[in-house]
């Protein structure tokens, strides 16, 4: 390794030592007001349909996926 590439890369190394590192700045609160049984219901199902139900139906079916038509 020549001398330049060895200045240069040692350079491009003490940038990223130096650099500060930023944090997030996260500060959460207490919910507003309480989830009750019946949003807690709504949000399990719809979680229920949107993802287990498609990938049910396509694990299902992987048989007829094989199979070359």
């Amino acid at each position: 390794m020549s001398l330049l590439a060895a200045q240069l890369l040692r350079g491009l190394t003490g940038l990223t030592r130096r650099a500060p590192v930023q944090r997030a700045q996260i500060h959460s609160k207490p919910p507003r007001e309480e989830l009750g049984t019946m949003d807690v219901a709504v949000g399990l199902t719809s979680c229920f349909l949107c993802f287990l139900l498609p990938s049910g139906w396509v694990l299902s079916h992987l048989e007829s996926y094989k199979k070359r038509e």
